[in-house]
């Protein structure tokens, strides 16, 4: 969980200085010039205790007046939401105390005034031509725009590819269940494959954050490709958990996403994770879903009565064999609404044999 907090954090601070704003537009300015600089981005009590002499500027923020400033040896202290250059040629003097593995000037400052206050500081070496981001205990070094629009390019290629089996994965356990032959390994490499597409989501997330407008058709790509695999997930979660009573599906979903990447290829680890006792044999297990996934499929049918045709019938296998009358008795369901559900699993179990 530390590690996603992290991840999060990282995506806010590079949302803020991606291509299109007027910061970055600042910053790439004072790059080009080959000069340096630090800019300090926020004016809390603790960044004033410690500022020491300087000017009070207090003028709009623009990237031409970055570029001016930074031409003067001190720091740069912008508004919280950067609108504002505040101060100029400030001095800062952090503790001391404060440990830091930076060896210029500039660079070891930026990063204990980071620690010290939590604010975000960013750093321009004059000699190396490069960006350095600090937030508390966060460093991030800002990479050329064709390095990441290259790792993002490959990052949807791979994504493409988990995609497509994670499709294959899918229409594989809903033809089982059909049959009412899945296991509880079946289930589990479901849930599986749904978390690594939304863990490469997550790394092409950093990607555009850190790409801005440049990013928008990766995004588009992202999100076009990631579309209901999140729900499916909880769904099936929803379906084969013994433990719907004691937590939700997120709450499980919760916990797996949490997990390293060599836990998440352990699928007894899932199984546990479901509520299910035992060692790896546990997997081959036969397990009836309750048939939420598959009654989602059925196109206009509310989910109160989903809960209701689950609460009446208990899995799926039932539902299939019931007969019209048996489910026009279902509370919310007519008769109209019985025979629509018969031929809409009809339908849906022809179309996942072509799939097939």
């Amino acid at each position: 969980m530390k590690e996603e907090k992290l991840e999060e954090r990282l995506s806010r601070v590079l949302r803020f200085v991606a291509p299109g704003t007027p910061l970055r537009e600042g910053l790439e300015n004072i790059l080009r010039a080959t000069s340096g600089g630090l800019i300090v981005i926020g004016d809390s009590a603790e960044i004033r205790e410690i500022s020491e002499g300087g000017f009070v500027i207090n003028a709009e923020f623009s990237p031409a007046r970055l570029y001016e400033l930074a031409k003067m040896d001190g720091a740069i202290i912008l508004s919280k939401d950067a609108r504002k250059i505040l101060a100029a040629n400030t001095q800062l003097i952090p503790s001391p105390n404060i440990p830091s593995g930076e060896t210029g000037i500039r660079h070891r400052t930026a990063e204990r005034v980071a620690k010290q206050t939590d604010t975000l500081v960013i750093t321009i070496s004059q000699r190396r031509g490069i960006v350095t981001l600090y937030k508390g205990n966060l460093k991030y070094v800002l990479r050329d725009m064709s390095v990441i629009l290259d790792k993002a390019g490959q990052a949807i290629q791979t994504l493409e590819k988990y995609r497509s089996v994670l499709g294959r994965v899918m229409v594989n356990l809903s033809v089982l269940e059909f049959e009412d032959s899945a296991t509880l390994f079946d289930a589990a490499k479901s849930i599986q494959r749904v978390e690594m597409v939304l863990r490469v989501e997550k790394e092409i997330e950093r990607y555009t954050s850190e790409l801005g407008v440049e990013g928008r058709l990766i995004t588009m790509q992202t999100e076009e490709l990631v579309s209901d695999v999140e729900e499916e997930g909880l769904r099936v979660i929803q379906d084969y958990a013994t433990t719907m009573g004691e937590k939700t599906p997120s709450n499980i979903f919760s916990v797996i996403r949490s997990w390293p990447a060599e836990d998440l290829l352990d699928l007894s680890l899932i199984a546990r994770a479901l509520g299910y006792p035992g060692s790896a044999s546990i997997l081959e297990q036969h397990v009836s879903p309750r048939g939420y996934r598959i009654l989602e499929k059925i196109p206009r049918l509310p989910l109160p009565v989903v809960d209701n045709l689950v609460k009446t019938f208990g899995t799926l296998s039932r539902m299939l064999v019931a007969t019209i009358e048996e489910l026009d008795e279902v509370e919310g369901i007519g008769e109209v609404r019985a025979r629509s559900i018969k031929e809409g699993l009809q339908r849906y179990r022809e179309h996942l044999v072509q799939e097939r």
